[in-house]
This record gives structure tokens, sequence and C-alpha cells, in this order.
């Protein structure tokens, strides 16, 4: 079982027992993380679920497509080099 570990902007750190198969982000909505709205559902629409993710996590899923590539763009917050949506981050 996969865990996935959330740092929110103040610090603190939730870890949660995820299931092979769903998305970061499901996997934050699910279990009332903070920060991820995940507005559109998962269907790469809203850019609401947009994350960070820790430089050495990057190696562990797809890189972005075109059209994740282009939502970034449209992120509430800042866009960095480890900006994904977590709805494209399946576990």
């Amino acid at each position: 079982m996969p865990k996935v570990f959330y740092t929110q902007p103040h610090g603190s750190e939730r870890v949660i027992d995820a299931a092979a198969g769903d998305s970061v982000m499901s996997t934050a909505v699910t279990n009332g993380v903070t920060g991820i709205v995940g507005q559109c559902g998962g269907t790469l629409s809203c850019a609401t679920c947009h994350v960070y993710l820790a430089e050495d996590d990057l190696k562990y899923f797809d890189p972005p497509t075109e059209d994740e590539d282009d939502l970034l763009d449209c992120t509430a917050s800042d866009r960095e080099d480890t900006s994904r949506l977590s709805c494209q981050l399946i576990l």
C-alpha cells in the first residue's frame, strides 16, 4: 500500500495510506487534506489540485502531458519546476 506525505504550507505533515491506482488528488480529497480542492473531480480542467512534489519524487511519475503542462501555467500559486496537478499523479 503506497503512503502519501502531504506537507502543508505551515510545515505540518500528514501521512495517508493510499490505494494503488488512486490519484494523489483523490486520496487528499477523500481524507480531508486542506489545500487540495480538486474542483473538477480529476478531469484535468481546473488546476485546483496543484501541488509541489519533492524533487526526489519526480522520478516516480510520468512527465506531465501537454494538457497538464498548459494548466500548470494557470495555477493560483506560482509554478515551480516540481509543480504537478495531483489528479494526474497515479499511485
